[in-house]
């Protein structure tokens, strides 16, 4: 069955053991400890009041993807139509859509090694076969088309800013490769879950290079409402129709309270604050670690450090568990991300505030020390 081809989501795993005691140290949820806006708030206040339980059209709330539209215009510079935008339970939604909009059965889905592990989880599901590229330190964790090059495949999925690394693609490399894959009938897919979480470098989005790309988005990271379960989709204009048919079948709609909360989003005062944290946090996690491992870049965006562990182990699993187990750290093994090495590195999410993070490195410094 096709269930048995994907694999453990292990940090999820990791989630559940750290329940167990009471002092732990929190590194491993790609989760942000902020609340959204108080006008979110505000927002699903009056969506309660005003008894918003029913389904929503297949395609969202209008006024909620008018204000996609007007995010995109604002943000980048770009133009799309609202019927272009498709409001899903979480990106997880959008990538079944996009996978089902792009590909067939047996057909090929180029990843990066390492990658976001649900990719090829859900490529699986579909019967789809995917395709892995190993990137690391030496092309700045970034696919280019020379790893395209030397494979045949009919669609390319990229994170930007990226998990596990928070590398960013750099404009020309974008572009270069959209340019590629256009030219070649191959889809692209751009997964830009962690934009707005972009510190000195800038992100450009897929849509600026081309009409043809599927890019998407989300609610839970920049914007804080993981637990309401909000992405989106930006199809080409002509596949609109398709992508609605796909969502009727799949979830009828995205949650309607959800969609009320995320009229009041775009809050870009409150937004700036929340950029300002998780660039602290990086700041002085990027610092502390660098000490302790070896940290491949410092992280353009996102909210995750990708740590070098291969001074002390080559099985990051394990030492992973020994962390829990020893000193109630609790980290992500490597080895959710793909098979490129990835069992010399743990990630680290910086998604706790600092007094939090210190306590954990206070921790780790002492017992790793010990334990030479």
């Amino acid at each position: 069955m096709r269930y048995e081809k994907m694999k453990s989501f292990i940090v999820m795993d990791i989630v559940r053991d750290a329940l167990k005691y009471d002092d732990t140290i929190h590194f491993e949820i790609g989760q942000p400890d902020l609340n959204p806006s108080p006008k979110v708030k505000k927002s699903l206040k009056k969506a309660l009041k005003d008894d918003k339980f029913a389904y929503t059209e297949s395609l969202g709330l209008l006024e909620l993807r008018e204000k996609i539209v007007k995010h995109y215009k604002k943000t980048y510079g770009v133009k799309i139509d609202s019927s272009q935008v498709l409001l899903t339970p979480g990106t997880s939604g959008a990538f079944l859509v996009a996978y089902t909009l792009t590909l067939k059965h047996k057909e090929r889905l180029g990843l990066s090694d390492p990658s976001y592990p649900c990719y090829k989880n859900f490529a699986q599901m579909l019967d789809i076969e995917p395709v892995f590229m190993n990137i690391d330190k030496s092309c700045d964790y970034q696919l280019n088309i020379e790893h395209l090059k030397k494979e045949e495949i009919n669609a390319l999925q990229i994170s930007s800013p990226s998990n596990p690394t928070g590398n960013i693609y750099d404009k020309d490399n974008l572009k270069e490769i959209i340019n590629y894959c256009d030219d070649n009938g191959i889809a692209f897919i751009s997964d830009e879950l962690y934009h707005g979480l972009v510190y000195e470098k800038e992100a450009s989005t897929a849509l600026e290079f081309s009409k043809s790309v599927f890019v998407i988005n989300g609610f839970s990271k920049y914007y804080c409402m993981p637990g309401l379960r909000l992405g989106w989709i930006i199809v080409p204009k002509h596949l609109s129709r398709e992508a609605e048919i796909i969502a009727q079948n799949i979830f009828i709609s995205a949650p309607t309270l959800s969609q009320y909360g995320a009229l009041e989003a775009f809050d870009d005062e409150y937004l700036a604050e929340v950029k300002e944290t998780f660039k602290d946090r990086r700041d002085y996690l990027y610092k502390e670690l660098n000490d302790i491992f070896k940290v491949d870049a410092k992280p353009d965006g996102a909210f995750y450090l990708w740590a070098d562990v291969s001074k002390y182990t080559n099985d990051s699993f394990s030492f992973a568990k020994e962390l829990l187990e020893e000193i109630h750290i609790a980290t992500t093994p490597g080895i959710d991300f793909g098979s490129n090495k990835t069992n010399q590195y743990l990630r680290f999410a910086y998604t706790r505030d600092i007094k939090h993070m210190k306590e954990g490195i206070k921790r780790l410094k002492k017992y790793l020390k010990s334990r030479k």
